[in-house]
């Protein structure tokens, strides 16, 4: 048998497994050393193949498409660095915990370490941001199998506990391209599937013990992070109900879009939580039961950690400490919506008024922030508006630093099971756009919201776009570079500020947007605003609105809603205090 012959068959048995358990998607950056890999899955029928040139953009495009699925997808790269452009994608995976099928291509073992040309050390490349990692052994004959099981593992590796990414390396020998003339290639007589996954359920003793001191200490408040399973809003719902409390729901809960229970949905939290009088009152919580990650809120984490008497538990899926408040909880590990459903028949539903008062300076809060007094366009108002603009059952992609604290702040609670989401695993802003592309190569309507820096930052994203035709809306807020740092500190360092911190671009949107066969229309009011996103829903394709606003205004606007939501919280909550039994 011919090495030829060998590489063939180890290679599409490889392919085909994958396919077989469930990878119905390859993102693939071409190159010379990875040929058997992508010729192989772009042969192979079962699996839909999407190119990508740039390795940093084809790893989020990856991780856009994998979180929308939620199911694992490969990336298949050539040699040297062009691994090593997946790293911040990678990053983004394993803290988001994306499943990722890393396939790298790697010289053989003689070409490693001896000056070979594209040649560096790709054993286990990205340390601990992988599950697992597996060096391919070189094809030989009789490898079949061996082949399929390593693919039947990956998939299981990057799903098991919690999801992320996993990466097999591949050292191949030339000549690299396969031989699809021969027979047996595909679907042998033997497959290798031998994993059956089951969920993590929490006892009943356990439950009755949780479910006593829920009752025991009435005033309680569900918390819903980051997390992408919409089958899990209704099963917080009913916790909710059976419970009598309120939800903090974060937006990218998937709860503000799924038509929750106005009674019961808290979502102008955030600004709630920068007035020192609620802040008071939420201290008298007995106890706080948080799914999803932790949520985007800075103030909520600052509440949590001044928070001493309130008992902490985090519901997780598989062992686990996605907690960063420091503050000693109870982690319950189990099926986020198995642990609601179990935990129903022990609940006693008390007798207070928390959760009505609650909710009604959450409508407060929504009446106050969103009062329009200022001219011009404003972020605040942008998101208020563009929030029922949005097609239903569509996604809005949201960038890091302000646009996903406006969105935290400023989007209401709809019923238009619209998905949000965004990379909030590192919380980084490369990768945004590709990320945005990936997730709207699904076949869902795609509106991405970013900054200015953002969409610079990843403008290599485009390509994907108008090479497949995609179906994205980007609104961009520019205020010509970094408005996030104007609530820090170094915002009345004046010196150094604008260099290091304001970071302005100076560029023209409306040039890089017709360079990738786009659409572009540029606003300065709000009116002009909501008509030119109107537009751009209709439109196929890539349509760039570009809001024009101002660093300064948005702080300014910011701190003088939150002062005058404070003043009037004063009151009601003094009321309340006073009137309570």
């Amino acid at each position: 048998m011919s090495y030829t012959e060998d590489l063939s068959r180890y290679i599409t048995h490889f392919i085909d497994q994958l396919t077989l358990s469930g990878v119905k998607h390859a993102v693939i950056s071409p190159g010379s050393r990875s040929t058997p890999l992508a010729i192989t899955a772009a042969e192979s029928g079962g699996v839909k193949h999407w190119i990508q040139l740039d390795e940093r953009s084809a790893g989020f495009f990856a991780v856009g498409l994998a979180k929308e699925k939620q199911e694992p997808v490969a990336l298949i790269c050539t040699s040297g660095t062009a691994a090593a452009n997946y790293y911040p994608a990678v990053i983004e995976a394993f803290y988001s915990r994306v499943p990722l099928i890393l396939l790298t291509a790697d010289r053989p073992h003689e070409l490693r370490d001896v000056g070979a040309p594209q040649s560096i050390d790709q054993n286990n490349m990205y340390g601990s941001y992988t599950k697992w990692f597996h060096d391919m052994m070189i094809p030989e004959a009789g490898m079949e199998m061996y082949a399929r099981k390593q693919a039947a593992r990956s998939v299981e590796e990057s799903l098991r506990n919690h999801p992320g990414p996993v990466q097999l390396n591949f050292p191949l020998r030339e000549p690299l391209m396969p031989d699809f003339s021969l027979s047996g290639l595909w679907r042998g007589e033997r497959t290798f599937s031998p994993f059956t996954r089951g969920k993590l359920r929490v006892e009943e003793g356990e439950l009755q013990r949780l479910a006593g001191r829920f009752r025991k200490r009435g005033k309680g408040v569900i918390v819903c992070g980051p997390q992408t399973d919409s089958s899990l809003v209704p099963a917080i719902e009913k916790l909710a109900k059976a419970l009598d409390v309120p939800v903090f729901a974060d937006p990218l809960s998937q709860l503000r879009t799924a038509g929750f229970s106005e009674e019961y949905i808290i979502t102008h939290y955030d600004s709630l939580l920068r007035s020192e009088r609620f802040n008071a009152l939420l201290l008298e919580a007995d106890y706080v039961v948080r799914f999803g990650a932790m949520p985007v809120s800075k103030a909520y984490l600052k509440w949590v950690q001044r928070a001493g008497d309130t008992e902490m538990f985090v519901v997780d899926s598989d062992s686990g400490y996605r907690d960063p408040s420091g503050v000693a909880g109870e982690f319950i590990w189990s099926d986020p919506i198995a642990f609601c459903e179990d935990i129903l028949p022990f609940i006693e539903t008390p007798e207070d008024s928390w959760r009505a008062f609650l909710k009604s300076l959450d409508e407060l809060a929504a009446e106050t922030m969103f009062h329009k007094e200022e001219e011009g366009l404003y972020e605040g108002d942008a998101v208020h508006d563009l929030a029922p603009l949005l097609r239903k059952n569509s996604v809005l992609f949201v960038g890091n630093s302000m646009p996903i604290r406006d969105v935290d702040t400023f989007f209401p609670a709809l019923d238009t099971n619209v998905s949000i989401l965004a990379n909030r695993g590192a919380n980084g802003i490369d990768g945004v756009t590709s990320a945005a592309a990936g997730t709207a190569a699904s076949g869902r309507a795609v509106t991405m919201l970013t900054g200015d820096v953002s969409f610079f930052h990843d403008m290599n994203g485009l390509l994907a776009v108008k090479q497949y035709d995609l179906d994205l809306t980007i609104v961009v807020f520019n205020n010509n570079g970094g408005g996030i740092f104007s609530y820090l500190p170094q915002a009345g360092q004046t010196e150094h500020y604008e260099a290091l911190f304001g970071t302005p671009l100076d560029i023209n949107l409306e040039e890089a947007t017709r360079m990738y066969g786009g659409s572009h229309r540029r606003v300065e009011e709000r009116e002009g605003f909501i008509a030119a996103v109107q537009e751009a829903q209709a439109e196929k394709g890539l349509s760039v609105v570009e809001a024009a606003v101002s660093r300064e205004d948005h702080v300014a606007n910011h701190r003088n809603k939150w002062s005058s939501l404070d003043r009037q919280i004063a009151g009601k909550v003094q009321e309340y205090v006073h009137h309570r039994p």
